[in-house]
């Protein structure tokens, strides 16, 4: 049988049901102090569209450059294109990412991948012929 997943105690059908201002009591300190600071307009508009999807009038992906979001219950489920500063990553929210920012899931900077040193970059190659 698989484990019910919880959250501060709550099951998800139950989160899924209570408002932001319930959802609010049971998250950590320093996203109550953020929700509690009220959204911004690209945070209005990227809810608005999250309940567009979710009644299903939006059928378009949802992209967000929108990173400093609370992830909230109304989210989940969903898969929303974040920005990451080139391109958008399809992140999928599940039951663990609840109360964390959306920008945790996408990784902005990429590992630095070195090839051959070029032309010039040492005292040897600076002998060799350019053909």
């Amino acid at each position: 049988m698989a484990k019910e997943i919880l959250y501060r105690g709550k099951s998800i059908e139950d989160l899924k049901k209570i408002s932001i201002e319930e959802f609010i009591l049971l998250s950590t300190s320093r996203a109550r102090r953020s929700l509690k600071r009220g959204f911004t307009p690209s945070q209005k508009k990227l809810i608005e569209k999250i309940k567009k999807a979710k009644s299903g009038v939006y059928k378009k992906q949802i992209k967000t450059h929108c990173r400093d979001i609370i992830i909230i219950p109304d989210m989940l489920g969903l898969t929303i294109s974040v920005y990451q500063g080139k391109e958008f990553t399809p992140v999928t929210i599940t039951e663990e990412m609840l109360g964390h920012y959306l920008g945790e899931f996408t990784q902005t900077r990429v590992k630095v991948k070195h090839s051959a040193p070029g032309i010039g970059a040492t005292k040897s190659s600076a002998s060799v012929s350019v053909k």
